[in-house]
């Protein structure tokens, strides 16, 4: 029987690990994030020295000049969805800020920007065309795939409202806080791409961790650039099994390059493959999904957690760093 995403009650959450000693340092510095920008040559798989030459504004989307009328409401206030308190705070490091109060990214084969308006509802544009508004019902097919997508990927499912109330009246050090983390939501990615990612993540900061993904998006499918930002499909389990351990040292992931390509080829010889895989562990109980998981090689509770609170439905799974750690011990 298909087991329910689970929605745990603010008084029975579930830690991913509780160690006796301070994990090692990761790193995460937020500041950092936003000011990250892609450095990347897409027609090669080693990053070069050299910086790529820029497009011509012909072909780089200005979004700040769409007409209001580009902009679709996704019927979601701020209240549910704050974009600067959900894209660069480490879950996902394929965002970028594209304007005030605006954030752009890939869902699927989708290119697509949030953003909020002066009363702070969120409202969403598509910039690939795979999603025209005329046509054949295939075409209409593609724009309610790529608006269920996009849904999916906030996790629409879960009301914060209700969730906020709730811890609130559960816990007063919460209910303090609660104002200041009014949207925080946490997203539900692809289970192949938000591993890659937190591979990456290992004993490192948020500006290096975002480089590196950015190099590894850069594998994928050429989508289109906004503001500068040069975005990707995500590369496909085959496309990444070709890359080597020299050629990943060789863009700067140190030993992560040896974890990264062995997890690949663990995928692989998964039964079914590694994307299906991935995907049947959200059928399963958190511990189950965390002792899956850390048998990928680089792949420890921290991160097995991390991919399991973001991709596998596991809300109740608490992912362990030494900020967190640090939180418990002094503040908690």
């Amino acid at each position: 029987m298909k087991r329910r995403r689970p929605f745990p009650s603010p008084l029975s959450v579930i830690k991913c690990t509780t160690p006796s000693t301070p994990p090692t340092p990761c790193n995460f510095d937020i500041t950092q994030f936003s000011k990250t920008k892609t450095n990347l040559n897409s027609e090669t798989l080693s990053i070069s020295s050299k910086r790529p030459p820029r497009r011509s504004l012909s072909e780089t989307l200005k979004i700040e000049n769409l007409p209001p009328e580009k902009w679709t409401p996704l019927n979601l206030g701020k209240s549910e969805l704050s974009l600067s308190l959900t894209f660069p705070t480490g879950q996902t490091f394929r965002w970028k800020k594209t304007g005030r109060l605006q954030y752009t990214g890939v869902i699927k084969s989708h290119l697509v920007s949030l953003k909020h308006l002066e009363n702070g509802d969120v409202s969403y544009h598509f910039h690939t065309a795979t999603c025209p508004t005329s046509g054949s019902n295939s075409n209409f097919n593609e724009e309610e795939d790529a608006k269920l997508a996009l849904l999916d990927f906030v996790n629409v499912g879960i009301r914060l409202t209700d969730l906020w109330a709730d811890f609130s009246a559960s816990d007063q050090k919460f209910a303090e806080l609660a104002p200041h983390l009014v949207g925080a939501r946490v997203l539900r990615q692809d289970p192949l791409e938000c591993l890659i990612q937190f591979l990456c993540s290992t004993n490192n900061n948020i500006q290096r961790i975002t480089r590196m993904v950015d190099y590894i998006s850069s594998l994928g499918h050429y989508l289109g650039s906004v503001e500068g930002f040069q975005f990707y499909q995500f590369p496909s389990l085959e496309r990444l099994s070709i890359v080597s351990e020299a050629e990943l040292r060789e863009a700067g992931f140190g030993y992560r390059a040896k974890y990264m390509v062995s997890t690949i080829k663990a995928l692989q010889l998964k039964p079914g493959g590694g994307v299906k895989w991935l995907s049947s562990l959200r059928e399963l109980d958190l511990e189950k999904v965390i002792i899956n998981l850390s048998t990928l090689p680089g792949v420890g509770p921290k991160v097995a957690s991390c991919v399991a609170l973001f991709s596998l439905d596991q809300h109740h799974a608490v992912p362990v760093d030494t900020h967190v750690w640090q939180v418990v011990t002094t503040v908690l």
